[in-house]
């Protein structure tokens, strides 16, 4: 029984940034594969990040170098720092994870936990 959970959406103009967290107090975050998707209105849930339990990260091309994900296992805790943010990244954004094996996933059914989501709203 987890409960893993998301912060740090809300409303900004483009070219703005925020940093949205992903925590789970059931978990040891470092022993997972941890992934940020996200899903708009009318379109299919995204990749968009993800780090496995050596700190290796991918991120999805329509975000790379404008995001980065990261871990502090101190504080067991996720982020996606979100830089240079456009309308087209307006989503709700979801964490998600699973024990990591040794391979890492960019689709949806690799994970078996995820959070509730966080909104992202970027105005012109």
């Amino acid at each position: 029984q987890v409960q893993l959970v998301e912060s740090g959406g809300g409303s900004v103009q483009a070219g703005g940034s925020l940093r949205l967290s992903c925590t789970d107090p059931g978990r040891t975050l470092s022993t997972c594969v941890v992934a940020w998707f996200r899903q708009a209105p009318e379109k299919e849930r995204e990749f968009v990040a993800s780090i496995n339990s050596r700190a290796g990260t991918a991120h999805a091309q329509s975000v790379k170098g404008r995001f980065t994900i990261s871990r502090d296992n101190a504080e067991n805790t996720v982020y996606l720092q979100m830089n240079r943010l456009e309308p087209a990244d307006t989503a709700i954004y979801y964490c998600a994870t699973y024990l990591d094996g040794g391979q890492m996933s960019t689709i949806t059914q690799s994970y078996s936990s995820w959070g509730r989501g966080t909104q992202v709203t970027v105005s012109s």
